[in-house]
């Protein structure tokens, strides 16, 4: 068994322990034969988790802030799961490099968060960029459930939703106004996939609701 296999088992049995019984929507709509990019809203801290659980058994890689990185047994565990670590304040060609070059020759899919913050509602260009680089579609998901540590205690009350993939046509020149089509066109489909779960869920950042 493969160490990834082993957290994943780890990681559905705490989330069954703390949270219940997932929700899975849609699931059919992920391709089966090829790598790919999942997107979603970052709407807390554990939804790579969900995710990577949610569309198993494809492995994933992820962007992680490098100050997680600094504590060498949680840096041990995070890149065992497919971390690789970024720096916000000098983000460098790695970022783009490193999942193109997964994306097109690895066995691993890529798992981001195109607003880069779950404090932020602007999708940004990263992922159409690795999107064209590496030829790969753009699979667009949502979570609905928990935001806080204290909501994930009330159990059976989370659903990932998975909508169809979005392809970057390779002869699109990212332009402004090519980023803004598909940037558009990512966050009609977060909107689709939340309406398709539960049209009066609405996201509240903890973050901003104690200000």
């Amino acid at each position: 068994m493969k160490f990834y296999d082993f957290l994943r088992i780890i990681a559905v049995g705490i989330v069954w322990a703390v949270t219940g019984r997932i929700k899975y929507m849609n699931k059919d709509r992920i391709p089966t034969d090829d790598n790919y990019i999942l997107v979603g809203p970052h709407r807390t801290w554990w939804d790579p988790v969900w995710y990577a659980i949610a569309a198993y058994p494809k492995p994933f890689i992820f962007m992680a802030k490098i100050e997680l990185f600094k504590f060498k047994p949680l840096a041990w565990l995070i890149k065992s799961a497919g971390a690789f670590p970024v720096d916000r304040n000098n983000v460098g060609p790695s970022v783009i490099k490193t999942p193109v070059r997964e994306l097109k020759s690895g066995n691993r899919s890529l798992i981001m968060f195109p607003s880069g913050s779950r404090h932020s509602d602007d999708l940004k260009s990263g992922t159409l960029v690795i999107a064209k680089m590496s030829g790969k579609a753009i699979v667009p998901a949502v979570y609905q459930g928990p935001v806080t540590f204290g909501q994930l205690f009330k159990r059976n009350n989370t659903t990932i939703n998975f909508g169809e993939p979005i392809v970057i046509d390779r002869k699109d020149k990212l332009n402004k106004e090519n980023i803004t089509k598909y940037t558009v066109k990512i966050q009609a489909a977060f909107d689709q996939l939340d309406a398709e779960v539960n049209p009066n869920w609405r996201y509240i950042d903890p973050k901003r609701e104690k200000k």
